[in-house]
């Protein structure tokens, strides 16, 4: 599985953890960078990750900046995306059981890293549940 990762500078940090964390468990990363804490506008990271995902360049995502607002705003305006921004492992379990996000995002100056580990983790490993929560992921796809 291909997993693309992208953030500005206030999510360089925590991004280097991410995705060393993610090449640890065996997946096939690609960095859509920054590669440096040298500002940068969170938009064009957004953007170009949830390009790789919607094309299918990648199967999934994960984005970061400061907060992990901006930056999932960003990705969801790519038609097909559905990035959840996730502060805690709950949120992470039910943003795939429910949603089936594509993207996660996180807050690299709000989420420490061990807890942001965590949410990766469980984002991956839980399965989308389908059923009546296909419907409402279809709507949001037709948006």
């Amino acid at each position: 599985m291909k997993i693309a990762v992208a953030s500005d500078h206030g999510g360089f940090a925590l991004k280097e953890k991410v995705k060393e964390h993610l090449i640890e468990r065996g997946f096939d990363v690609e960095d859509l960078g920054t590669h440096s804490e040298e500002s940068v506008d969170y938009p064009v990271y957004g953007k170009v990750c949830g390009e790789a995902v919607a094309s299918g360049k990648a199967d999934l995502g994960v984005v970061v900046c400061g907060t992990g607002i901006g930056i999932s705003i960003a990705a969801n305006k790519v038609k097909g995306i559905r990035c959840g921004l996730c502060t805690s492992v709950e949120m992470a379990h039910l943003t795939k059981q429910h949603n089936n996000a594509n993207i996660l995002a996180l807050g690299g100056r709000t989420t420490e890293p061990e807890l942001a580990l965590k949410i990766v983790d469980e984002w991956l490993d839980t399965e989308f549940e389908g059923g009546r929560h296909q419907r409402r992921v279809d709507m949001l796809d037709q948006m």
